[in-house]
């Protein structure tokens, strides 16, 4: 059996008056992700995951934030591209797990709709996304609430 396992991890800062855009799902908040696309973190870690699984380097090579057309995309829409790519070279999407890590606002109300989001773009159930938050105990920059991270991990699986 041909398995793949990818690990993504990515970071942006928060500011002021900015939207917050996360697995898909707006939320409402005083600050959101200062980034050149809708800024959606966990998106952009899973995308990172899925390509690096396959050795395809990450979202920066494929979309990068000098391209114009990139500017204000929604993030869904990258990460389908990206999943067109992991299917085109023979492999299943398993499962995704994916933390959240930003002191406020609280995540918890609005996982199920992130998983729920990420399962229709990546086209497998919802039983196979995992999505959590955490605070950092107000220590780090997640913590001041300078910025949020995500990491996610998947499993790949040859067709």
């Amino acid at each position: 059996m041909d398995i793949r396992v990818g690990t993504g991890y990515d970071v942006h800062a928060l500011a002021d008056g900015l939207r917050l855009v996360l697995c898909g799902v707006e939320i409402e908040h005083s600050k959101g992700c200062v980034a050149h696309s809708d800024g959606d973190v966990a998106i952009h870690a899973i995308c990172d995951a899925l390509l690096g699984a396959l050795a395809l380097g990450d979202i920066g090579k494929l979309f990068p934030d000098s391209d114009e057309q990139y500017k204000g995309i929604d993030s869904r829409k990258l990460l389908k591209h990206v999943v067109d790519i992991v299917r085109s070279k023979g492999y299943d999407i398993s499962n995704i797990d994916c933390t959240i890590a930003m002191q406020r606002p609280k995540l918890r109300p609005h996982i199920d709709l992130m998983r729920e989001r990420l399962a229709e773009v990546v086209e497998i159930g919802v039983d196979r996304i995992s999505v959590k938050a955490t605070t950092t105990e107000r220590l780090g920059f997640e913590g001041r609430e300078e910025g949020v991270s995500t990491t996610a991990v998947v499993l790949l699986v040859k067709q």
